[in-house]
């Protein structure tokens, strides 16, 4: 039987939902990827950016916990955005005319695989994995 693999102790960023938080999602992500030696972090940044503006548009309230850590085994780097909301996001068809709602689905293009983690209490985890 398979088990399941534990995400290692990180550092958390904490932030309140506003429109302040992405800068500081992007601070805090492109310090960590600095300390795991990775150089580019530009997908990294597009990447938090995008899951913390949706809790700050979609969600509005409680706390935004950002993780990022390395995963070994897969040679990618983790991207884990925790909110108190219960909706799950939902990449929506491509639509040429919308001026806004594309993120989740640029996002989807740009990284190795990305998903949501309910949590048995209020909230959910949501994910991305990314090349280092």
């Amino acid at each position: 039987m398979p088990t399941a693999a534990l995400a290692p102790e990180t550092p958390a960023l904490v932030l309140e939902p506003s429109d302040r938080a992405p800068a500081k999602a992007r601070r805090y992500l492109t310090e960590r990827f600095r300390e795991l030696k990775i150089a580019d972090d530009y997908i990294g940044r597009l990447v938090v950016t995008e899951l913390v503006t949706n809790v700050h548009k979609h969600v509005g309230f409680g706390h935004i916990v950002i993780r990022v850590f390395p995963d070994e085994e897969a040679d990618l780097v983790v991207i884990e955005v925790r909110d108190e909301g219960t909706g799950l996001p939902v990449v929506g068809p491509e639509d040429h005319d919308a001026i806004g709602g594309r993120g989740l689905l640029l996002m989807a293009q740009l990284v190795h695989d990305w998903g949501v983690r309910p949590l048995n209490e209020e909230g959910k985890i949501v994910w991305a994995r990314c090349a280092r």
